[in-house]
């Protein structure tokens, strides 16, 4: 089974192969990225809420600064100040001692 996303969400990608359930990281990643609310809808049917806000807040490495506060809008109990990916940015001010 596959979660129901239009091709061009993965167009470097081919789908027939995917193994959905390894690449959940990469997929919710370039869902929070690139989709809509539709498709946040359907990352969370298919991968079930916990899953998603786990893989958002805990387990994906790098998001876009813009895919980070769209991430924020879809799943409002989250924060920045939880998100791995937003702690581990490259952009960040650092105190130097």
């Amino acid at each position: 089974m596959k979660p129901n996303f239009e091709p061009h969400f993965f167009w470097d990608t081919d789908t027939e192969k995917l193994d959905w359930q390894k690449a959940y990281k990469a997929v919710i990643a370039r869902i929070v990225e690139r989709g809509g609310q539709d498709e946040i809808d359907e990352l969370v049917r298919f991968y079930g809420h916990e899953k998603v806000i786990k893989a958002i807040r805990d387990e994906i490495f790098f998001l876009p600064n813009y895919a980070i506060d769209r991430a924020l809008e879809f799943f409002p109990g989250l924060t920045k100040e939880e998100m791995y990916c937003y702690l581990n940015r490259k952009d960040k001010p650092y105190h130097w001692i």
